[in-house]
């Protein structure tokens, strides 16, 4: 339980799903730091949950200030940071997934700034406050192979975001920072209820269980054990590179 012990991290969109997943599993194997989001109040109880060695910092990751104010008082409290992790992302809140003939310029502006843009300059922003042979983590998706209705520009963004793993890491060998891509697959969080109605949630569910080989979705804590092993020496090897945590969906077709 100490893969982690000492090491100061931080999280972006850490107070839910996926990224409360991971800051659980950094603090159980001893790491200490930080969480992000937009909602005080779900910020505050992810707060509570992890325990006396965890902040929360609001802040929104398409926001330059915020992200400066995020890694500066960070570093004001623990000290250099050990492990970033790059989760926020995913669906703009008031713009739904939409095929081509639905979306307009705004609509595409939105979704790449939330998850590539957002990506690019939470990196860029961290630098000062890193150790040498600090590991990044960036979240990627399984949308970044395989295509659904309405995700192109998802998918698309989180393709690139797989693309910044690699050139990040090559821009900081320098300073033996890896950059690595975690590409999760259909995890079961409150994300669900943000893209269809709550009455047809569990359909939905359905439907991505169905496709995943493992049958069944995963869990926040699947996502959140990967994320150990790509922050701590145990991945010390590992530069550049992408883990899918998808139960086989992207690399193993059902036939039925």
């Amino acid at each position: 339980m100490n893969k982690l012990k000492n090491k100061v991290a931080v999280i972006t969109g850490g107070n839910s799903g996926i990224g409360f997943g991971i800051a659980e599993a950094f603090r159980n194997e001893g790491a200490v730091g930080t969480i992000t989001g937009r909602n005080q109040d779900t910020l505050d109880q992810s707060v509570k949950e992890l325990g006396a060695d965890f902040i929360g910092i609001k802040g929104d990751v398409t926001n330059i200030n915020d992200l400066e104010n995020t890694f500066k008082k960070t570093a004001d409290k623990f000290g250099k940071i050990d492990a970033l992790v790059v989760n926020a992302g995913g669906i703009v809140d008031g713009v739904p997934m939409a095929a081509i003939n639905d979306v307009t310029e705004e609509n595409y502006d939105r979704y790449m700034d939330l998850n590539l843009k957002s990506a690019y300059f939470t990196v860029q922003k961290s630098l000062p406050y890193l150790n040498d042979g600090a590991s990044i983590i960036l979240i990627g998706s399984s949308a970044a192979h395989r295509a659904a209705p309405g995700m192109t520009i998802y998918g698309a963004a989180k393709a690139a975001v797989i693309s910044l793993a690699k050139g990040l890491s090559l821009d900081l060998l320098e300073r033996k920072i890896r950059v690595n891509t975690l590409s999760p697959g259909s995890i079961d969080t409150p994300v669900f209820g943000k893209i269809v109605p709550q009455e047809q949630v569990e359909q939905v569910k359905q439907i991505w269980i169905d496709i995943t080989p493992v049958g069944r979705q995963g869990l926040p804590s699947d996502i959140g054990k990967a994320a150990v092993f790509l922050a701590s020496d145990d991945s010390a090897f590992i530069v550049g590179t992408e883990i899918l945590s998808d139960g086989g969906m992207t690399n193993i077709s059902l036939m039925k």
